[in-house]
């Protein structure tokens, strides 16, 4: 096998906290057992909109065990925590329980505490509810649902519709015209973590054990709801056993435990169902994208012109911003997007792996695919015409970028060159058809500040601490090697300190900045703490530390650092210390940066039942210099097999006449599995970008999904000769 993954003496070490996992030793927040601990149930709405008449708790209060019944009538008070969005700490502003109106079906109206899990859940049954029904437009197409142009709803600078040169002037006049309308569903993240909160008062102090992506919007969120100083709240989360965006920011039901528990006097523990996390939680929304290219004959793209329909939520407007990224995939000097909102009757949306640039880069990819058909061109050749080395939207040049080097490298993995131009031209013996295709992908490349801390103990332990959450993508391990090969110390030695707020400022991890921004402020710190001990980085022998530490006469030395992103101002760690996102980029003061990625995909679809198969997935992946082989590998495959999930299986199913998600469990959310991935080959282009900081590291959490679901449809339009624009794509399809 070629790639990175067939060569594991090329890996790098184990992941750090390999071993604790795999035993069972790793806590998460729902293993906290606090003494006196009490457990929580949520009682949902059951209609899609509409208001609470009346609701009566006394069958629920006479279960034995039960301590309390939290909902509007009784929880006094109950401010909002803001959405992140719009400058506060929330996935959404609306916040359950604060009055009687219910804005989509599923929305929390009650919270029932009791001395177990089963009572709580058998009394959270009992509690009536009567409800006024209201009209609900849960989807785009409802009746009822609003539609408005983004600028408008939101009129920021960076959110405003993109005009370089003139884009429907050439379009009207170009050779080639390509013309695609991609519809792409609803999803949810489905990490094994379920969402959870154990809550407990330790006096005045609340101790919050969450899993999140960002504890600091969480402790200010709360200390904001709560009406106290956000120094009494801290907020603990060392693991999370996946985010994906849906754990970025505070969630709806964290209040309600803090609430509870401090009424009690004893912590209090939720874990929210899975289908109650559907419905509660942010999700990928609805879209409809439409690209227009217009090419010269030699496939030259022109102009391109990307409008993008995408759902939101009736209190809260959710931003598209996919256009970001596809007016830079390639060099093309006209450009206009236009990104237009619908008002739904749902929570609001959020952030799911590669946002905004999974569907956006489906659908240009689509475009692209078939100005190939129609230039006669090869994909892969046609992409690499069009390549460029400055950024079309500024004119500033790329920090790096490396896109030819990924498509000549991916299509050498694939043997490309057996690939036969016509539709339906490969097969198998058996008649099964053979495809194969390809897309590029890009991401932007962001960091964010961070304050870091370093401590050498004359025990030997070097301790870390830096804001950062690890989610299972290798964070705490891509601090450790960085800081063994600074300071010399053995991994087993390094402790680093993720996700709590009592040790450093934790900065929402996601977008794929969470190693740029933690990186170089830890090794800031490291560097520094080497010159305090006048040790050489990078050259010092194991104990060779505790030597000179032993020599100044200290039983520690504890050095500190803090670090931005290239052009932002001082006052930048104000929003860091504020719980408020404060990431840069990826337009830069002198440059713009992206990690770029280009993926080939081999589909065998079955000639009758017409089962298509992804037998084999190529990518190779521009991220900067490449800090954790073994990681970054694990990311790769990963990003690869949601983007087959999301071509080929996922989709929220919505009930479009009283709302919520039918098919809001494990079961019927249809993910793959272990069998239906076949071969995937990685490899990495590892050329640091040190204009974007001294470690050269870009982001690769997120590129490594976009443009995976194209290449896989671009796949099957070659094996099928139907092209097919919208995901998942079914059985049904190919009929």
């Amino acid at each position: 096998m070629a790639g990175i993954n067939t060569s594991p003496r090329r890996a790098g070490p184990e992941r750090v906290d390999a071993l604790d996992k795999v035993r069972g030793a790793t806590r998460y927040a729902a293993d906290q057992m606090p003494a006196g601990l009490l457990h929580a149930a949520l009682v949902p709405a059951a209609i899609g909109r509409g208001r609470i008449e009346r609701i009566d708790t006394a069958a629920a209060e006479r279960v034995p065990g039960v301590r309390l019944v939290l909902s509007h009538v009784n929880i006094g008070p109950l401010p909002s925590g803001g959405f992140i969005l719009g400058g506060g700490f929330g996935f959404q502003s609306l916040q359950p329980l604060a009055g009687p109106d219910i804005a989509y079906r599923g929305q929390y109206v009650a919270l029932v505490v009791a001395d177990t899990l089963e009572a709580a859940r058998e009394a959270a049954q009992r509690v009536e509810v009567a409800f006024t029904a209201m009209p609900a437009a849960p989807v785009p197409r409802s009746p009822g649902a609003e539609t408005a142009a983004q600028p408008s709803l939101i009129p920021l600078p960076p959110l405003a519709d993109k005009h370089v040169g003139d884009a429907d002037a050439v379009f009207a006049q170009a050779a080639v015209k390509v013309d695609v309308t991609a519809r792409l569903p609803a999803q949810h993240q489905n990490p094994m973590e379920l969402v959870a909160t154990v809550a407990e008062w330790q006096g005045e102090q609340l101790v919050v054990h969450e899993p999140t992506q960002n504890a600091e919007a969480v402790r200010h969120g709360l200390a904001r709801q709560l009406g106290m100083p956000a120094a009494q709240v801290r907020v603990v989360s060392p693991a999370v056993g996946g985010g994906f965006g849906q754990k970025n920011s505070l969630q709806s039901h964290t209040v309600l435990v803090a609430i509870a528990a401090r009424r009690l006097g004893r912590p209090v523990k939720l874990v929210v169902p899975r289908a109650l996390v559907f419905h509660n939680t942010s999700f990928r929304p609805h879209s409809v994208q439409r690209v227009r290219l217009g090419a010269s004959r030699d496939g030259r793209v022109l102009a391109a012109i990307h409008e993008t329909d995408q759902q939101t939520s009736r209190h809260d407007a959710f931003p598209s911003t996919g256009s970001d990224t596809t007016a830079r995939l390639y060099d093309i000097r006209h450009f206009r997007s236009a990104d237009r909102l619908v008002r739904t009757d749902v929570q609001t949306p959020g952030f799911m792996r590669g946002p905004h640039e999974h569907p956006a880069v489906f659908a240009f990819e689509l475009a692209m695919d078939e100005l190939a058909q129609a230039t006669g061109l090869d994909p892969v050749e046609l992409r690499l015409r069009n390549d460029g080395t400055t950024d079309p939207v500024t004119g500033k040049p790329y920090s790096s970028r490396h896109v030819a080097a990924c498509l000549r490298r991916g299509a050498e993995l694939m043997r490309w060159e057996r690939r036969r131009p016509s539709p339906r031209s490969m097969s198998l013996p058996d008649g099964t058809l053979v495809g194969l295709g390809v897309a590029t992908g890009a991401y932007k490349a962001a960091a964010a500040p961070a304050r870091a801390t370093v401590r050498l103990a004359s025990s030997g332990r070097l301790w870390v601490a830096v804001g950062g959450h690890e989610m299972g993508q290798g964070l705490r391990t891509a601090i450790a090697e960085s800081v063994s090969r600074i300071t010399g110390a053995p991994l087993a030695a390094i402790e680093v300190q993720l996700g709590d707020t009592a040790f450093a400022p934790q900065h929402l991890t996601a977008g794929s900045w969470g190693t740029a921004t933690a990186l170089p402020a830890v090794e800031e710190a490291c560097r520094r703490l080497m010159d305090e001990l006048q040790a050489p980085a990078g050259a010092a022998q194991p104990g060779h530390l505790l030597d000179r530490l032993k020599a100044s006469g200290r039983e520690q030395l504890e050095v500190r650092s803090q670090t931005r992103a290239p052009g932002q101002p001082e006052q930048v760690f104000g929003r860091l210390d504020g719980g408020l996102p404060a990431a840069g980029g990826p337009v830069y003061p002198e440059f713009v940066s992206f990690s770029h990625a280009a993926h080939f995909v081999e589909v065998h679809v079955e000639p009758t039942t017409r089962r298509v198969r992804v037998a084999r997935c190529a990518s190779v992946i521009d991220c900067g210099r490449v800090v954790s082989r073994r990681t970054a590998r694990s990311q790769a495959e990963g990003g690869v097999v949601w983007g087959i999930g999301a071509a080929l299986r996922e989709v929220s199913e919505v009930d479009p006449r009283h709302g919520g998600f039918l098919n809001a469990d494990l079961a019927e959310y249809v993910i793959p599995v272990a069998a239906d991935i076949g071969r995937i080959d990685v490899d990495f282009i590892d050329e640091p970008d040190p204009r974007l900081n001294p470690q050269g590291v870009k982001g690769l959490g997120e590129i490594v999904m976009v443009g995976v679901a194209a290449a896989v449809a671009n796949a099957v339009f070659h094996a099928t000769g139907q092209r097919l624009h919208h995901l998942p794509i079914r059985l049904e399809d190919l009929y």
